[in-house]
């Protein structure tokens, strides 16, 4: 068994790489890394942005196996928490997932482990972390607690104010788990995401409520991986030219992204019955079917898998040679995030999108695809707005979730437009007179048609979306040289 260093913060830089080549085998950090750790280990609130392939999670684990007490990590999907966790477990470190998925039993067993301190890392999701068999376990005075790590902290900004809401409660918990921590013990919070605008990377600093952080913001440009935008004009021709793209890229492996469970299935089948060996993948098969498609593709028994955005965070397989958007992602952060799968062996890699036609008559599944998250979100904030004035002034969110079924949404919603103040994580005041607006547009759908529809270099575009300009103009007047724009 790996023997895991239980030293006080001050662990000195020999011993961490130490830990580094006895727990994981490599003899040096790449940059950033070594940064980030001795920031965490200092009680550092920490920001990173960082793409994906880059080794973000050693950067939170090691300063966690390092320390006494525990770190709490926040992610938002179960499939990509049983990644970590399991290779963690694998190399006998003191890791554990807790969900709702468990038994009564092992979740008994966990919640032994976190108050006899025999963990070192939690892996959870923002509703469990604010579950009350959780909550009052962490809140006991003798289980330490050394850090909050909020893993693709993007999704805070994606899903938190509609979606997920239990995100926009995160920035009280430090503060509440603080009253029963032993005092002058740091409790550092660190987000690390692979795509954060400047407008994202401020409101998760605001919503977390992160003091002095250091900032750790690395470009997303990816000089071995071409991009590529391709009209097609029927459903037919979309297939089709999958088809196409499957047989021009025979024994290479790759990843194709639908927008549906549904679309997962039926791709796969299709392909399946046109000799192509592939495998659908989503967030809605057993564990059992989701390890054994991850362990088919990366062991490249299945080269191809169909699958949506619930597969990749947390799987990496280095010799990814493509991948291939069946219909875009309707944010350019999704995009970014799904294409970066391809090529991080620095090798050459592609990643191929398809829209449809511009009228959208012919083909209107990208068009129906907006109108359906449109429509969507016009209805959440209509169901808002008619129980603004329903709410208690001041009150408790489980009693308000328990009475008014949007009733967590709403709240959360107050909090994004500052009419709202969360106390600690489950306690608030809905400031006088709260008037709820819809909004006319969402200006990052907005963003993401127009990256699909430019006519200039696709990397500048994406590094200037996310605040790295001076980056992009040090592409020049040729562009990039990897992108259908340039290259044309």
């Amino acid at each position: 068994m790996h023997q895991v260093i239980h030293q006080a913060n001050a662990a000195s830089w020999q011993q961490i790489q130490s830990a580094l080549k006895q727990i994981w085998g490599y003899d040096s950090f790449r940059p950033p890394q070594a940064e980030i750790i001795r920031g965490l280990l200092q009680g550092t609130d920490t920001l990173v942005v960082m793409p994906t392939g880059g080794g973000k999670s050693i950067c939170f684990q090691l300063p966690a196996l390092l320390q006494r007490g525990l770190t709490v990590v926040v992610s938002p999907l179960v499939a990509l928490m049983e990644n970590q966790v399991q290779e963690l477990q694998r190399r006998r470190l003191p890791a554990a997932l807790l969900h709702s998925q468990l038994d009564k039993r092992e979740r008994s067993r966990l919640l032994w482990q976190i108050g006899q301190q025999r963990l070192r890392l939690l892996y959870v999701s923002p509703e469990t972390l604010l579950s009350p068999l959780l909550w009052q376990q962490l809140n006991q005075p003798h289980v330490l607690i050394n850090g909050l790590i909020l893993d693709e902290a993007h999704c805070l900004v994606q899903w938190g104010d509609t979606f997920r809401p239990a995100y926009r409660r995160l920035g009280q918990v430090r503060d509440a788990l603080l009253k029963t921590q032993p005092k002058g013990e740091p409790m550092a919070i660190a987000a690390f995401t692979a795509t954060a605008a400047p407008q994202a990377q401020a409101t998760i600093e605001s919503v977390l409520n992160l003091h002095h952080p250091q900032r750790i913001l690395l470009n997303p440009l990816r000089k071995n991986l071409t991009l590529k935008v391709e009209t097609v004009w029927t459903p037919r021709g979309r297939r089709s030219r999958l088809h196409q793209w499957l047989q021009s890229h025979p024994n290479q492996s790759g990843l194709i992204y639908v927008r549906t469970r549904r679309q997962t299935e039926e791709m796969a089948a299709w392909l399946n019955q046109r000799g192509h060996n592939t495998a659908a993948y989503h967030a809605g098969l057993g564990a059992l079917k989701r390890r054994q498609v991850e362990a088919a593709w990366l062991g490249d028994e299945i080269p191809v898998v169909v699958c949506t955005s619930a597969f990749g965070m947390g799987i990496d397989k280095p010799a990814c040679r493509w991948v291939v958007q069946l219909q875009a992602p309707t944010l350019l952060s999704e995009y970014v995030q799904e294409v970066g799968r391809a090529g991080r062996d620095g090798q050459e890699a592609i990643a191929l999108t398809f829209i449809s036609e511009p009228t959208g008559w012919l083909d209107h599944q990208d068009r129906r695809q907006r109108q359906f998250i449109q429509a969507q979100q016009r209805k959440t904030w209509q169901q808002a707005q008619q129980l603004v004035t329903k709410l208690p002034q001041n009150g408790d969110i489980q009693a308000v979730s328990r009475q008014f079924k949007h009733g967590a949404v709403t709240l959360s919603l107050l909090h994004a437009v500052g009419q709202l103040t969360w106390h600690d994580p489950f306690h608030y005041t809905i400031h006088p007179n709260p008037c709820l607006k819809s909004p006319k547009f969402n200006p990052a759908m907005k963003t993401m048609r127009q990256f699909l529809h430019t006519r200039h270099c696709r990397w500048q575009f994406i590094l200037s979306a996310f605040g790295f300009e001076a980056t992009g103009q040090q592409l020049g007047q040729t562009g990039c040289g990897r992108c259908d724009r340039c290259l044309s």
